[in-house]
């Protein structure tokens, strides 16, 4: 009886790490896929992330544009009101020599 005591033992123990093999196996299958999920969403946040810093950077540079089209308009301007300020004191001038 005791060599048959320590083969159900031995079977048993044989079953036990297979059967916690098993268990292993699929407790590691399931954070694999936890860790695959949770990558995956981490990934989809920082895309969705980049695209709106991206549509951003595109708004400034539309903005930027927009800004040196006003900036040469304005220089523009300045230039022909320097011209007219300096016909004026031309004319001005000419008026005080005429005068004396």
């Amino acid at each position: 009886m005791t060599i048959e005591l320590g083969v159900i033992i031995s079977i048993t123990s044989v079953m036990i790490a297979v059967l916690g093999y098993q268990l292993n196996k699929q407790k590691q299958a399931t954070e694999y896929q936890t860790t695959i999920k949770n990558d995956a969403t981490r990934e989809a946040v920082i895309e969705t992330k980049l695209d709106s810093i991206s549509l951003g950077v595109e708004n400034i540079r539309i903005d930027l544009r927009a800004s040196e089209r006003q900036l040469g308009a304005l220089s523009e301007r300045v230039t022909r009101v320097e011209e007219s300020n300096k016909q004026a004191h031309k004319r001005i001038d000419k008026i005080k020599s005429e005068g004396e």
